[in-house]
């Protein structure tokens, strides 16, 4: 990613190779942070405390906290689940998402283009490959979601899944196989344009640091661009996230516009930027684990392909 531009990194991988590297890097990222990401959705589910009924607090507090309550009450487990729906989606939707981003983009610009991608060429190739990728990936998306809001069932409650493809087969089965693209309408939405905000982003930051004198294609340059793709991706994507979250683990709402103005109306503006830091913390070592995988990893198949 990025790269097309210095020297000829445009066939230099098959598309095989593109899509193994991506998906390898993407399963990287998800093991190393699902932990947070489950934090996070358990912060997003987390309704306000309404005065009188005797909610005096909420159960979960901030990223790290959240983090400990759930190992404290659930064992350390439950901070994994959802990790097999997890890798399958990231198996689909990373591989699909990043390893279509370099030769859609080549696509758009088209095959005679020299110099430097304009970055409204490189925000209409991650738009395209995040929203092909999510419709594609959508059912594990929605079934990691679903095994994540189970481990706040109290003791007792029989779990709705055992696994993920219990959870496939029982959603097919009992609520026809269209369920499983339930929210794929936000959930397009989302990944199309936070898509766009962590590759175009990335591709763009990096492209700019490899200008400035003494920096080269090495670890520190992908380290801050990633960084960088992280934070834009958090600026751009989470209210959507939130809207994604709660349409996804709660039926109460019609569809994506009454879910956004029913948050908006009950919880105020800043609900869609709940979950922020942990967002960042989410997103940002997120992106930052997969870009440096991602480059290390097409550098290895770069060596294995040309040897």
């Amino acid at each position: 990613m990025g790269g097309g531009d210095h020297g000829n990194a445009k066939s230099d991988i098959s598309l095989p190779g593109i899509f193994a590297s991506s998906a390898f890097a993407a399963c990287v990222a998800e093991v190393c942070t699902l932990p947070l990401d489950t934090a996070k959705v358990r912060l997003q589910l987390q309704k306000k405390a309404v005065e009188g009924d005797g909610l005096a607090l909420p159960k979960y507090r901030g990223l790290l906290g959240t983090v400990g309550t759930i190992a404290r009450e659930e064992g350390m487990s439950a901070l994994w689940k959802g990790v097999v729906p997890g890798l399958h989606r990231q198996c689909l939707f990373g591989g699909l998402r990043i390893g279509l981003y370099e030769p859609v983009k080549n696509f758009y610009v088209g095959k005679d283009h020299v110099g430097d991608v304009p970055l409204s060429k490189k925000i209409l190739a991650a738009l395209t490959t995040g929203a092909f990728g999510i419709m594609v990936a959508n059912p594990t998306d929605l079934v990691k979601v679903r095994l994540q809001a189970e481990g706040k069932l109290p003791p007792g409650v029989p779990r709705r899944y055992t696994g993920a493809l219990d959870a496939y087969s029982k959603i097919a089965r009992q609520e026809g196989i269209a369920a499983l693209w339930t929210g794929l309408g936000p959930n397009v939405a989302r990944n199309a344009i936070i898509n766009a905000a962590e590759l175009a982003s990335y591709d763009q930051v990096k492209q700019t640091i490899l200008k400035i004198p003494g920096f080269t294609d090495n670890v520190l340059t992908h380290l801050l661009a990633g960084l960088g793709a992280g934070f834009f991706a958090v600026c751009i994507g989470s209210p959507v996230d939130v809207v994604k979250s709660r349409m996804m683990g709660d039926s109460a709402y019609k569809n994506t516009l009454d879910c956004f103005v029913q948050t908006l109306k009950n919880d105020g503006p800043l609900a869609f930027y709940k979950g922020f830091i942990p967002n960042f913390g989410r997103l940002g070592s997120w992106n930052v684990i997969m870009f440096l995988t991602l480059e290390q990893a097409k550098k290895f198949v770069r060596s294995i392909e040309s040897s």
